[in-house]
């Protein structure tokens, strides 16, 4: 979403597009590599919440779980050093 954007306007526009899909009854995913994002399910309460799934990496091939699982992903990419 808003890709181009600064980080902080691409937030604010996300998290206002996640907004009024909410208040129009809208059920279903937003995924999203910005943590920043995440943050929005602090400030709708039980309307929104936070999942994600986690990848490893073995013997050099990225790897995922694909168990959907509660809260924030508290790992990083496994290529950064």
């Amino acid at each position: 979403i808003l890709h181009g954007t600064n980080s902080e306007d691409r937030q604010v526009g996300s998290a206002a597009v996640v907004r009024s899909l909410i208040e129009a009854g809208a059920i279903g995913l937003v995924t999203t590599h910005d943590l920043a994002l995440s943050r929005t399910a602090d400030e709708l309460g039980d309307r929104v919440i936070n999942m994600h799934f986690e990848d490893t990496l073995k013997d050099g091939e990225l790897l995922f779980d694909y168990l959907v699982k509660p809260g924030v992903v508290q790992s990083s990419s496994p290529f950064i050093d």
